[in-house]
């Protein structure tokens, strides 16, 4: 993945070169490969390439098309032969990604952005209107961050420049807090208040004295796929499964896949190898991947990826995450992360993963995130039991209750209350006990951020898309939340996410839903696509479980440094953490009983990230110092929490 900085005075003011050559440090371990450069007039860009592919290595960026306007790409570009023919004679086999995206937006401007097909940020600059345009793929696999200030933009892949090299310190964005708290952020938000994440699907389009964000791609709600025979469904699985791995093994270089034990990944791997064997594929070769724990009596995962390899005839390389060593949070002496998201969690794993693909010389991973969510991984039947209700079939709605509740073993009419309170609004619906914001959240913060702290919860209409649908879309925006908050790693490889692809996910969106799940077939178009493909143990086995013996075992070891650390919580002095509510919780983890896990280690990365943030200098002054040098070390020796989630 590529990295970019820029900057742009709308006074007509110059940019100094020396505000680029601060940067370089920052961006120069994301981009090994080179470096491109404009500081012209009161535009300054920086750009640090990190190649994946042989048409990659001839791009020169920032690229200045014929008409005077500069593009700087990050991205992978999966429909480059449709848009080369297109462009007629414009192009050709050997044109680039960045060849083809400039073509393509000089002959239709901002209207090409929905046309793109693959994982990218973009950003335009034209010289003529002084106007700089930023834009990210449908799903946000790409960052791009701006900040706006009186007539100038700073705009990065990376959030780091944005903030260490500001002139001023930042307000404490609260609605960010809240969404990390429980089920992510809204994907436009970043932990500052004026510095803002472009939105998928939107380009934001920058002009003196205005901004304007439009969103030039969405979903079609009146597509719809139907065919006579399962088999029909099957075999278009199969075939846009299979475009979008080989999509994503488009490389010059071996490719590492996530390789865990479970449906998702195990398909991506399998389907991949198929794709090399018929020579389909750039890739020379797919490595895998697998973490294992022994030590968790309910995560078992070695057997299921041994599978794999075995059908694959090769070992992969695998990372004990028994034998991971216990990391504290070492802020004081260096810059801390920008983000709250990797301020507690150890090095040790991350260390094994750079080894491998160092050895390897992998820039790619394939990951299997989001198959659970696309391909119908929660065997509910509220979406269609929803369309049916809004679409006032009876009959079938009857038929589809008695089969659910004998699946189910629950009453069929509360199936159909469950169903029904749905079309509700929340606040008149209620929430379910796993989305009510944690207890330890003080009053006044968990009202003010209700709608964060709940997910981004709205009511299915009944009128309009189908319910199914609407529950589709919301289950990508989760998904782009999710994304939205994974930081770029510093490890040298680009992630992909093969269930993800825009092509794939509109297929799913357009089947009836009866063909992603049936009453007690979790999966069922998955499962019987991939038949013969994918071993069957990996097919037919149970839903994984949810690792949560060792962050209860953690927190319960270390319950008297987190009760010391409660005695004077940066989080509670600015409104966020009821410190006594924060240990009784921290108590009853202790005792056995349940508590939400994820949200308490959520709530200790946050504190951490606070107090490491205000002893940098970098949030106002409203949040109060408390230093990490002032904990005993013989407490924080031993003080380590892994996240799950």
């Amino acid at each position: 993945m590529s990295v970019q900085f820029g900057k742009c005075n709308f006074d007509g003011k110059p940019i100094a070169p020396e505000d680029l050559d601060e940067v370089r440090p920052v961006l120069a371990p994301y981009g090994p490969d080179g470096e491109g450069y404009i500081c012209k007039d009161n535009i300054g860009i920086l750009y640090r390439a990190f190649f994946t592919t042989k048409e990659s290595r001839r791009e020169v960026q920032p690229h200045v098309s014929a008409s005077g306007v500069v593009l700087t790409w990050d991205g992978r570009l999966d429909n480059r032969e449709e848009l080369s023919s297109q462009l007629a004679n414009e192009t050709s086999r050997e044109t680039t990604d960045l060849e083809i995206v400039a073509a393509v937006y000089e002959r239709w401007g901002s209207d090409s952005l929905g046309k793109l097909l693959g994982d990218w940020a973009l950003s335009v600059w034209d010289p003529k209107d002084q106007s700089l345009i930023l834009a990210k793929d449908f799903l946000g696999t790409r960052h791009l961050y701006y900040s706006v200030e009186k007539d100038r933009v700073v705009w990065c892949t990376v959030l780091d420049p944005l903030v260490l090299f500001a002139e001023h310190r930042f307000t404490l964005q609260e609605e960010y807090i809240a969404g990390w708290l429980s089920f992510f952020p809204a994907p436009h938000l970043t932990p500052y208040v004026g510095i803002h994440s472009v939105p998928p699907s939107c380009f934001v389009r920058l002009t003196k004295g205005a901004l304007a964000i439009s969103k030039y791609w969405d979903f079609n709600p009146a597509k719809r796929i139907t065919y006579c025979e399962d088999s029909e469904y099957e075999e278009h699985f199969r075939i846009v499964l299979a475009e979008s791995v080989r999509r994503r093994l488009r490389s010059d270089s071996p490719v590492l896949a996530e390789l865990s034990g479970g449906v998702d990944s195990s398909s991506i791997v399998c389907m991949a190898d198929d794709i090399i064997s018929r020579g389909l594929s750039e890739a020379p070769r797919l490595d895998t991947v697998s973490y294992y724990d022994d030590t968790e009596p309910n995560w078992n995962e070695r057997p299921y990826f041994s599978k794999v390899q075995a059908k694959r005839g090769r070992a992969g390389f695998r990372i004990d995450l028994g034998l991971q060593q216990v990391c504290v949070p070492q802020f004081a002496s260096g810059i801390p992360p920008v983000t709250p998201n990797l301020s507690v969690r150890s090095t040790w794993a991350n260390e094994q993963f750079v080894g491998c693909i160092q050895a390897q010389g992998n820039r790619i991973l394939l990951s299997g995130i989001g198959g659970d969510e696309v391909t119908g991984g929660v065997p509910t039947p509220m979406p269609e039991v929803e369309d049916l209700l809004a679409r006032f079939r009876l009959g079938a709605l009857v038929t589809q209750l008695k089969f659910w509740a004998l699946n189910h073993r629950k009453p069929w009419l509360h199936l159909l209350f469950d169903a029904g309170r749905r079309f509700l609004p929340p606040d008149v619906a209620g929430l379910p006990k796993h989305m009510r914001p944690p207890v330890w959240l003080q009053p006044d913060f968990a009202r003010k951020h209700v709608v964060a702290l709940t997910g981004y919860q709205s009511r299915i209409k009944f009128f309009g898309p189908l319910p199914s649908f609407q529950e589709s879309v919301s289950t990508l925006e989760a998904l782009r939340r999710q994304l939205a908050c994974f930081d770029l790693s510093h490890s040298c490889s680009e992630k992909c996410y093969p269930y993800l692809d825009r092509d794939l996910i509109e297929f799913l969106f357009a089947i009836p839903r009866a063909q992603l799940v049936r009453p007690g077939q979790r999966r069922s178009l998955m499962r019987r696509a991939l038949k013969g493909i994918v071993p069957d143990e990996i097919l037919n086995r149970k839903r994984k479980a949810f690792v949560a013996r060792s962050p209860i075992t953690g927190i319960a070891s270390q319950s008297f440094f987190l009760t010391e650390i409660a005695s004077r919580m940066v989080s509670e002095s600015i409104g966020i953490v009821d410190a006594s509510a924060f240990c009784k919780t921290v108590q009853e983890v202790c005792r056995g009983n349940e508590v939400p896990i994820i949200p308490l280690m959520r709530t200790v990365a946050i504190e951490f990230w606070l107090r490491a943030m205000r002893e940098h200098e970098v949030l106002s002054s409203r949040v109060p110092v408390v230093s990490f040098r002032a904990m005993r070390t013989e407490q924080t020796a031993e003080f380590a929490i892994r996240d799950f989630s």
